[in-house]
């Protein structure tokens, strides 16, 4: 027998009751579920005059969601979604509903379907890891990168959310080498021209989610070249598009980098959570523009000298717990001053940073209190910030030494940049070491530092462990249970925490 559906609704208080009793169906088999799920979502599209017929047509051929009667805002995709995922139905058979869902996003075309699709995915994503870890498995990541180009016409509320979602998907894991290799440049491209497009209006819905997916992009090069996944052959040569597109057309999309130094200045009010990882995301970004030929003068100066600004406040203000953090701020100091336009007179902030700078090495007294004990990592940080040659007291000439260290960590192009940044961009001239220990450094998404004597960690998470802002995951299963209950991410991976042979102690 066919399975046939029809409602008569008097009012939206109606509609949502009947969508509860939808989705509370019990459903042993799994033509059983493909048929409550086809009810679901011929349901929401019968208020825009759907054709009886198409209820018996397969589940991918039938997604016609559109915003109708009942449906006005982006609050009512979300309150669809949510019916669905805390349902009875999903709660039952998670992996076979998730997948089938997956599935309709890999064919469907229908911005009104694809809208509702892709919100299933985003919030039960946010919540299950294993959803986005199965979205890569299935190869979700290029369609995604597809809708967001190919669909630039489409309702902006869905655009956004595509956005979001690779964002998340990328988020947590690493993404396969075949998918980052056939990212193209004009894709790159297309997103620094939004930004620009949108400079007006620095509120814009748009800049944040594009500015995350850049960054994260970004982070998923780094990884890539400085790890090579078991998948990616000795010889692929992966090139960084974000900054490979910055390199070549730097001067035509400077409002992204205004826009990053923006979030970095207003991090603790302006970022959603203030979060560690999105700081760091941003810091390992400006590290490979400082050390990139091409782009050290890609930033205006006067923004050059609020990033100062906003590096010398956050190495007063970060706690005592943020070593890492605090780290990684030296480490892009130095090529923020040796290479960019604040070598040149005149020296913006030369005795504050000179004062900051002695500070951070004094022991005992109330700088000691402050700081903590100088570890051998920011002892030889500050070392190589101070000498950079403005900086150093004009009456001091530099040992012969000195000078001739110098000239030889600025003169040689490393392997390990090169690796970084693709060999069709030319490498910065900076220590291997240093690039390796900024790739390396890690923070799980939703931490948080600040003033005030500590950082505030997430509930039942042991403070001491660092976790990269894009994990990689080892796999325990062997297969998926198509009707399995679920427990969420941690039944079904665990992070990886063997420590990486190049994170060393200390950098040359």
């Amino acid at each position: 027998m066919e399975f046939e559906v029809s409602y008569h609704l008097d009012d939206e208080q109606q509609f949502w009751d009947e969508l509860d009793d939808i989705v509370a169906a019990q459903c042993q088999s799994h033509g059983l579920i493909d048929d409550a799920l086809r009810s679901y979502f011929t349901f929401i599209s019968n208020y825009k005059g759907m054709n009886s017929s198409q209820n018996t047509a397969k589940l991918e051929d039938i997604l016609m969601v559109i915003l109708g009667d009942y449906l006005h805002t982006e609050y009512d995709i979300a309150r669809c979604s949510l019916k669905l995922l805390e349902s009875a139905l999903f709660s039952a058979h998670r992996d076979y509903v998730r997948r089938q869902v997956i599935h309709c996003l890999l064919e469907e075309d229908s911005p009104d379907t694809l809208h509702l699709i892709v919100a299933l995915l985003l919030f039960d994503g946010r919540d299950n890891e294993a959803t986005f870890e199965m979205m890569n498995e299935e190869g979700v990541f290029l369609r995604l990168v597809g809708l967001i180009y190919e669909r630039k016409d489409d309702e902006a509320g869905l655009h956004r959310m595509l956005l979001e979602l690779l964002y998340e998907m990328s988020r947590i894991q690493r993404l396969r080498i075949q998918d980052l290799i056939l990212i193209e440049d004009d894709f790159i491209r297309y997103l620094f021209q939004v930004i620009e497009g949108l400079s007006d209006d620095v509120n814009d819905p748009y800049h944040y989610p594009i500015i995350r997916v850049l960054l994260i992009l970004n982070e998923q090069y780094m990884v890539s070249a400085h790890d090579p996944g078991p998948d990616q052959p000795p010889t692929t040569n992966l090139t960084n598009k974000v900054i490979k597109v910055l390199s070549t057309h730097g001067p035509a999309f400077k409002t992204f980098g205004e826009n990053i130094i923006l979030l970095l200045n207003r991090e603790k009010s302006f970022l959603p959570t203030g979060e560690t990882s999105l700081q760091l995301l941003i810091l390992k970004l400006l590290y490979l523009l400082f050390t990139t030929p091409p782009t050290y003068e890609y930033f205006y100066t006067n923004d050059l000298r609020v990033l100062v600004d906003v590096v010398i406040r956050n190495l007063l203000d970060l706690p005592l717990s943020a070593s890492p953090l605090r780290h990684t701020y030296l480490r892009v100091l130095y090529p923020l001053l040796a290479h960019t336009q604040l070598k040149h007179p005149p020296h913006y902030k030369k005795d504050e940073l000179l004062r900051l700078l002695t500070m951070m090495t004094s022991t005992g007294g109330i700088m000691e209190h402050h700081f903590g004990a100088v570890d051998e990592t920011t002892k030889r940080l500050v070392g190589r910030c101070v000498r950079v040659p403005w900086l150093k007291d004009n009456d001091h000439a530099p040992e012969p030494a000195e000078e001739e260290e110098e000239r030889g960590r600025n003169a040689k192009l490393t392997t390990t940049t090169r690796k970084l940044l693709g060999a069709e961009i030319p490498s910065g001239m900076a220590s291997s070491l240093s690039v390796v220990e900024v790739t390396t450094q890690k923070e799980r998404p939703g931490i948080r530092t600040g003033g005030g004597g500590g950082s505030r960690q997430r509930q039942n998470e042991d403070p001491e462990t660092h976790d990269h802002p894009v994990r990689e995951k080892r796999s325990q299963k062997s297969s998926h249970d198509d009707d399995n209950h679920g427990e969420g991410v941690s039944g079904l991976t665990t992070v990886m925490q063997e420590k990486s042979p190049f994170e060393v102690e200390g950098e040359a």
